[in-house]
């Protein structure tokens, strides 16, 4: 049976957003072309940031000139400052059955970690994208920037509620098609989708931004014999297919689950660490902050 995600209220929460305050995302250098922010790029302009000396041209900024090593080489030279701008922040949020079923669903730390991203990037001044994707990929919010945007953020995703079966390998084929600025992708998902996890690892080499991935994971993913009353004839509810899938469990069957999963997690945690992806495995059962602070502690993700 499906289960309703976090309210408002759960979600909009003065104590949870004020353990966020403390947490940063960073990348190496943001796609230059964006607002004067936080992020370093590869620009040279505006700037407190002191980043080289090059030799003066007519129409630089006199005031640049370091008179010093004028002085000492009779060559004018100008300083050049590291331009920041803002970080195009884009998160995916899986709401397939799949992430609503069980009696505590894990759409709701999902929805949680989604909020602390987008208020992360928003408190950087950076341009938050949200989009959810179920039986299709679906842009909810687009660009927004600036702290009064949090609750805005926060509003939509207590209006959601699961959206059929997994769709997360197209969706990804759709993004990485899109023409949008090159940024961060964060994706929120337990990952388990119908095309299966080697489409869906295919799809992320097609991205071409950044990216997070944030799988959301429980202990008896990798191991069901910790499910109670996970014996005999016995029913599987998905949330994703009418009448869920009737097994017989027996020391083979988990044997083999178990086996499944591991390669299941290989793949994904495998692409993550050959492509430069950071990943965390949020486990839907712990405080959500706890298990974020040790990759967004001031100073940011290494992205």
């Amino acid at each position: 049976m499906s289960v309703a995600g976090p309210s408002f209220e759960q979600l909009f929460d003065p104590a949870f957003l004020q353990r966020i305050d403390a947490l940063r995302l960073r990348i190496a250098a943001a796609q230059k072309g964006g607002r004067l922010a936080d992020q370093r790029t590869a620009a040279r302009g505006q700037g407190s940031d002191f980043a080289d000396f090059k030799p003066y041209v007519a129409g630089d900024d006199l005031r640049a000139i370091d008179w010093n090593i004028y002085r000492r080489l009779n060559k004018a030279f100008v300083r050049v400052f590291e331009e920041r701008q803002d970080l195009p922040v884009y998160i995916l949020l899986d709401l397939s059955g799949s992430m609503f079923v069980e009696a505590a669903p894990r759409i709701v730390p999902a929805m949680q970690s989604v909020l602390a991203f987008a208020a992360i990037a928003l408190g950087q001044q950076d341009a938050v994208t949200l989009l959810t994707v179920a039986d299709r990929m679906t842009m909810a919010v687009k660009g927004v920037s600036g702290k009064g945007a949090i609750p805005r953020v926060a509003r939509l995703l207590a209006d959601q509620s699961a959206a059929g079966r997994g769709a997360l390998a197209a969706a990804l084929r759709e993004l990485a098609a899109m023409r949008l600025r090159r940024g961060l992708l964060i994706v929120v998902s337990d990952f388990f989708d119908d095309e299966g996890i080697e489409a869906v690892v295919d799809a992320l080499g097609l991205v071409q931004h950044r990216m997070l991935l944030v799988q959301m994971t429980r202990a008896s993913d990798a191991d069901p014999a910790l499910l109670a009353d996970f014996d005999g004839d016995v029913t599987i509810d998905d949330g994703e297919r009418d009448g869920g899938a009737a097994v017989t469990v027996s020391p083979d069957l988990i044997a083999r689950y178990r086996a499944a999963y591991r390669a299941f997690t290989d793949r994904l945690h495998g692409f993550a660490g050959r492509e430069g992806a950071a990943l965390i495995a949020l486990d839907a059962d712990g405080d959500v902050i706890d298990q974020l602070v040790p990759h967004l502690l001031q100073g940011g993700a290494p992205l």
